[in-house]
């Protein structure tokens, strides 16, 4: 059986915006990633290909799917070679004829469609960006694991990682690693009632 983490890795602000981080969105706040990650994020790109190079598959919502099929489909390089050859999953009931090599569409009910997947891979299943969906697997206990690159800036508004008026979900901190001067990689395991089942 297969490990759901949800990462990529997850960035997010000091107070737990995700937002708008490449400032394509025109959102007001938006682009913080780049502009508080500064040479932090040639470190922040080595830990993106270790975690590529060590995941069993990815996992996406339709919205994230587009964003990074657009974004690593026509590179070259270490890490958009090994994120063409990554088998990927995408939780999509409109998507038919994904462009992006090795990607299988999983269609119908999303949380019993992860069931299965978790059921049939080993290793690693890394859920990039796709809050949306990480947080529906969440709330059903199909996550194991939480990864979350916090930038140092707090925003004040924008959306949050977690979602207000969400479970309450015990988390155990399992690893901390300083990425760059700046940015710190945080690594947790659900933990407590409910970590390997529907939460209430």
């Amino acid at each position: 059986m297969a490990t759901i983490v949800m990462s990529g890795p997850q960035n997010t602000t000091l107070d737990g915006v995700i937002q708008d981080p490449d400032g394509q969105e025109g959102w007001e706040h938006g682009g913080w990633f780049v502009e508080h990650g500064g040479d932090d994020l040639l470190a922040w790109s080595q830990i993106a290909l270790e975690e590529a190079n060590a995941a069993a598959a990815w996992l996406l919502g339709r919205r994230s799917y587009d964003f990074f099929a657009k974004r690593w489909e026509p590179r070259d390089g270490e890490l958009a070679d090994r994120l063409r050859t990554i088998p990927k999953y995408v939780v999509s009931s409109t998507l038919r004829d994904p462009g992006w090599t090795n990607t299988t569409v999983l269609g119908g009910d999303a949380v019993k469609a992860v069931t299965r997947l978790k059921e049939q891979l080993d290793g690693e299943i890394v859920i990039p960006a796709s809050h949306q969906l990480g947080r529906t697997l969440l709330e059903h206990g199909l996550v194991d694991e939480v990864r979350l690159v916090v930038f140092p800036v707090v925003l004040g508004a924008g959306e949050r990682f977690f979602a207000a008026g969400g479970s309450v979900m015990p988390m155990r901190l399992t690893g901390t690693r300083t990425v760059g001067d700046g940015l710190v990689l945080l690594t947790y395991q659900l933990a407590g009632p409910g970590s390997s089942g529907p939460r209430s």
